[in-house]
């Protein structure tokens, strides 16, 4: 599989850290114990959907830097890449 980085062009997937999805947002860290399970659903329930689905990749043996992936999690195709801090996947 290869991953376009905005950086350093088509790159294999060996370069990269795969870190997950990319949908997650952590919730506000208080002790409430409402917020005990918004952080229970963070960290440990995530869905496994078919089709396109953005990822974080970290890209260890270049760049250095943090991409969001839109990828087909059936077919493994990559639609696009962009710098995770630049916001959407194309």
């Amino acid at each position: 599989m290869r991953i376009p980085c905005p950086y350093c062009g088509s790159r294999d997937s060996r370069e990269f850290v795969y870190r997950g999805d990319a949908a997650p947002v952590r919730p506000a860290s208080d002790l409430a114990s409402d917020n005990a399970d918004a952080m229970f659903d963070y960290l440990y329930l995530r869905d496994n959907p078919a089709g396109q689905f953005e990822d974080l990749w970290y890209h260890a043996q270049g760049c250095r830097n943090w991409l969001r992936v839109t990828r087909d999690t059936i077919t493994h195709d990559i639609a696009g890449a962009v710098l995770a801090r630049s916001g959407r996947a194309a």
